[in-house]
């Protein structure tokens, strides 16, 4: 018989069902789930599902097989249809395709618990292969969670007791997963960082140097409140910076203009790849997020990684996450807080670089985060037995 131990030093074929998963139709969506997929890799081996619509394709279904990073990734990107039917075909047609060419799967990792848990539960039931579940998804939070259908959480609550453990990022999320009657057994599992991208530099910028780095999504970043700290904040701090990156960052260059804020002292940067997410952070003084939800973003990680102070809402479960001293938490639309509180790290505010660097090195490494997935695929696989 197989033990534990055995398990616990064994390198499994572990299959990523993927529901987001970076793509030619959204290269950014789900980069957290690649980044726990390259983690896994470390210690197994992983091959990613991933299944699309792309409204470009003109095949029915238009198939990509590639190695990224280490990772065997396989894609479908399905035309698309407005009948229901025929893109669950589609789905369905995908999925049995791309499965042919993972070859063996040992255990399955589910990231997203609808609709594609629905594949999870195929693969246990008539594959034997057990299955742990990642989630990230903010729309279990209320009122998001209002927009969940009654079908929809029936399956997932099917979904998430046959699961061997279900990872949501915070116990926020965890909790706000069981209040819609999903049960089963929990193991909050945080983001990865690259420790050895996203590190301390001794050299500060002259200028006094804010950024913030997200979707740019309004509604969820409160993307026009800061602009409008912004512009309160040129009376208060004669010389700064400040800096937004993320997609479709420039369509806010009109709001600001409108409020009359500096575009000298604030720019707007389009998407930029990881590496220079990196480098801006390393090259800021503060970063900032006035999220109106969250769970757990990891661009606040990686700042924290870098050793710069955050200042960011207390929403979602970022506070479970917020070591009191490398910033500050402020309620969710408070303009006055976010000013302030810059102004208190411009002129005094001091973090310790090192001590930033080793937390994260230690709590979300990718060294750290791959060792407790081996764990409970080990334990999923002890359960199957």
């Amino acid at each position: 018989m197989i033990t534990k131990l055995t398990f616990l030093s064994t390198k499994f074929n572990v299959l990523f069902l993927c529901g987001w998963y970076p793509s030619k139709v959204s290269p950014n969506n789900g980069d957290f789930i690649q980044r726990h997929a390259e983690a896994v890799s470390l210690n197994h081996k992983v091959t990613v599902i991933h299944i699309i619509t792309d409204k470009k394709t003109k095949k029915n279904i238009d198939y990509s097989s590639e190695q990224i990073n280490g990772i065997e990734t396989h894609i479908a990107y399905l035309k698309y249809s407005n009948n229901p039917l025929k893109k669950i075909f589609l789905f369905i047609k995908a999925f049995k395709v791309l499965l042919l060419k993972s070859g063996a799967i040992d255990v399955v990792h589910l990231n997203e618990i609808f609709p594609f848990g629905i594949f999870s539960l195929y693969l246990k039931w008539f594959k034997k292969k057990p299955y742990i579940i990642s989630e990230h998804y903010t729309g279990y939070h209320y009122p998001q969670s209002k927009n969940i259908t009654f079908l929809q959480k029936f399956i997932s609550s099917i979904i998430t007791k046959n699961a061997s453990v279900v990872c949501p990022v915070s116990n926020d999320l965890k909790n706000s997963i069981q209040k819609l009657g999903l049960k089963g057994k929990y193991y909050r599992m945080p983001n990865v960082v690259d420790t050895a991208l996203f590190f301390p530099i001794p050299k500060t910028p002259t200028i006094f140097t804010i950024t913030h780095i997200s979707n740019m999504v309004n509604n969820h970043k409160n993307i026009e409140g800061i602009i409008r700290v912004i512009k309160k904040l040129e009376n208060e701090i004669d010389d700064f910076r400040f800096k937004f990156i993320g997609e479709n960052a420039e369509m806010y260059i009109p709001f600001a203009k409108e409020i009359g804020v500096d575009l000298e002292k604030t720019i707007f940067i389009d998407h930029v790849p990881h590496e220079e997410i990196a480098t801006n952070l390393k090259e800021s003084n503060l970063f900032v997020l006035f999220s109106n939800y969250e769970n757990l973003p990891c661009v606040i990680l990686e700042a924290f990684s870098c050793g710069i102070p955050v200042i960011s809402t207390n929403v979602g479960g970022i506070s479970e996450y917020f070591p009191k001293d490398f910033g500050f938490l402020i309620n969710s639309n408070d303009e006055d807080a976010l000013l302030h509180k810059i102004i208190e790290v411009h002129s005094h505010f001091k973090t310790d670089k090192e001590k930033m660097h080793n937390y994260v090195k230690k709590n979300f490494s990718k060294t750290t985060i791959a060792n407790q997935f081996s764990e409970l695929y080990s334990s999923a696989l002890n359960e199957s037995l």
